[in-house]
């Protein structure tokens, strides 16, 4: 269970520095980021959003995912069902009212979560304007999820990383595929495009497995499987088999993430950290290889610090990140919680 633990913490913590990493450089250009830190890039936290360790809305959903989750199964929830999705929708709207403050009015969202009270998530990071219109729609009654849209930009794969910590359970006694089908639908309350819904379910399946101890190739492995029996299924493995291989032939980051795309769709974001990953020789080289590119650095740094939190356990960050990283409290409490809130059944 101690390595349990620390895999799930690993994983969210991990999945946080990578966000706060790429944060203050998100929509900077490869070329400006080094003109002002050097050729290699961005190797510390960095002021963003008036302060340093700082993260995004990335985080800021993934632990309303978390949270979702966790009240749905103390209400009785069936693994895999939809009462899961409809109740992490209620925290995606609660999350939502901490976007737009007093401006948002609670009449029909639930509050029985424990995030909207707490202060620190009472900001607004760079929240996606699909996941905030999707989501006022639903809050105003003027649309229903899943989301009847075309969208297939990453924000509904950054968040999906508790939907794999979910299904967790000790000695075998669990399978990757529910993870994969639930994180599948969880995108889907916001986005439309099934490369966008099933970016989510491989990465999740990933997390899965990574936190059952597999390796990152054969986490892989698992979730491509998965991925290739859903219709729709071919460009989200397009990537995958571009960043596979560019790892196997050693191809260099700078000319490897640039044709991987700029992260801000689900499959290149995916398809980034899947390389970052793969070729990193340690977490804090993996997360600062995925933050310096052109684009969306805040949420390939997250994925790509979820996937090597999850494969090398929260001890393989570095502590000066640990110790400076905003809601380090609440992320540890709710991995913690993830790890272990089915043993209270």
């Amino acid at each position: 269970m101690k390595d349990t633990r620390n895999r799930f913490r690993g994983c969210l913590l991990g999945g946080a520095v990578g966000d706060a990493l790429g944060a203050p450089v998100e929509f900077m250009r490869r070329r400006e980021i080094e003109a002002h830190y050097g050729p290699g890039g961005v190797k510390r936290f960095l002021p963003a959003y008036g302060g340093l360790g700082t993260v995004t809305d990335d985080t800021q959903m993934t632990l309303f995912t978390a949270e979702g989750l966790l009240l749905g199964w103390a209400d009785g929830c069936e693994q895999g069902s939809a009462c899961l999705v409809a109740s992490t929708r209620a925290a995606y709207l609660r999350w939502l009212h901490t976007q737009e403050e007093h401006d948002a009015p609670l009449d029909g969202v639930p509050v029985d979560g424990w995030l909207l009270h707490h202060p620190d998530l009472h900001a607004r990071r760079g929240p996606g304007t699909t996941c905030l219109g999707v989501l006022r729609a639903v809050r105003d009654g003027t649309q229903e999820a899943p989301a009847d849209n075309d969208r297939k930009g990453c924000g509904g794969l950054m968040r999906v990383a508790p939907a794999g910590l979910f299904f967790w359970r000790p000695e075998g006694a669990f399978s990757i595929r529910p993870a994969f089908l639930l994180a599948r639908d969880l995108a889907a309350i916001t986005h439309g495009h099934p490369t966008g819904q099933l970016s989510a379910g491989t990465f999740a399946a990933m997390v899965a497995a990574l936190a059952d101890g597999m390796s990152l190739q054969g986490a892989l492995a698992v979730a491509r499987h998965l991925l290739a029996q859903h219709e729709g299924h071919e460009e989200t493995l397009l990537a995958i088999h571009r960043a596979e291989s560019f790892a196997r032939a050693g191809v260099g980051p700078e000319q490897a993430i640039p044709d991987l795309g700029e992260g801000w769709l689900a499959d290149e974001a995916l398809a980034i950290a899947l390389y970052c990953a793969l070729t990193a020789e340690s977490f804090e080289a993996g997360v600062a290889m995925a933050v310096h590119h052109d684009g969306d650095s805040d949420s390939t740094g997250a994925v790509t610090g979820h996937l090597l939190g999850a494969a090398l356990g929260v001890d393989a960050i570095p502590g000066e990140w640990l110790e400076s990283l905003e809601l380090r409290e609440v992320i540890t409490d709710m991995a913690d919680r993830l790890a272990t809130y089915w043993q209270a059944g």
